[in-house]
């Protein structure tokens, strides 16, 4: 099945992009997400006016993008979480609580989406997460996990 894709999916395109997937995925997760729409001929100007809207932010963005992986990287980032004895957390810091915690230490307002965690982060400590600045910028940053009182 043929689809537009009205916001970024990991593994999948960005915005504006026309893709291809079986149609047990367009339909059942893709669709009631509103992440994409089906593709008509009269999709196409859509099409267009999402890939017109994402050119003209792109060498933009890119500038911002390099300049908020410098702050990134350099920034000290916090995560209070609740901790029993021996450090294990009461579930796992997520994604949107790290991207709180970058706006709060003064770095740049990071969608959550953009965030990527490879293995939860269940423990006290510090921890490496991915985040996706731009389509060809990433930055690691290390999280620290604190017990809260």
């Amino acid at each position: 099945m043929k689809i537009i894709l009205t916001q970024p999916v990991t593994g999948l395109g960005e915005a504006g992009d026309v893709v291809d997937v079986k149609d047990g995925y367009a339909r059942n997760y893709l669709l009631p997400r509103k992440v994409a729409t089906a593709w008509t001929k009269g999709g196409q100007k859509q099409v267009d006016s999402i890939k017109a809207a994402r050119d003209k932010r792109a060498v933009r963005s890119a500038e911002d993008a390099a300049a908020a992986k410098a702050r990134l990287e350099g920034a000290e980032i916090t995560v209070a979480a609740r901790a029993g004895s021996g450090g294990r957390l009461f579930g796992a810091v997520t994604p949107a609580e790290i991207a709180e915690a970058i706006a709060a230490s003064g770095g740049p307002s990071v969608d959550k989406r953009r965030i990527e965690v490879r293995t939860p982060i269940r423990n006290v400590g510090d921890h490496a997460v991915h985040v996706r600045l731009h389509e060809d910028l990433a930055a690691d940053v290390t999280v620290s996990v604190v017990a809260s009182a």
